[in-house]
């Protein structure tokens, strides 16, 4: 289903600003715990560091948005 207009507008006014706040004060610590654990250890930076398997690419395919308009979803259970 989906959600009344009036929830998400209630929820972004008040959740996503106390997300956001607590997001940034954890990124304000990171340098400081980065330090502390496995400093050399950035697979974003060295993508040879990475450990996790790799995917092939004929295993992936692409999906557009509007065939996921049609998806019958009345046999799944709540």
């Amino acid at each position: 289903g989906s959600l009344p207009k009036w929830v998400v507008n209630r929820v972004s006014q008040f959740v996503a600003p106390k997300a956001m706040k607590k997001i940034y004060k954890a990124g304000l610590k990171y340098p400081e715990w980065k330090c502390k654990h496995d400093p050399g250890y950035k697979p974003w930076v060295y993508p040879e560091q990475n450990t996790l398997p790799s995917v092939s690419l004929a295993e992936l395919s692409v999906q557009h948005a509007d065939s996921l308009e049609s998806i019958d979803e009345t046999g799944l259970p709540e």
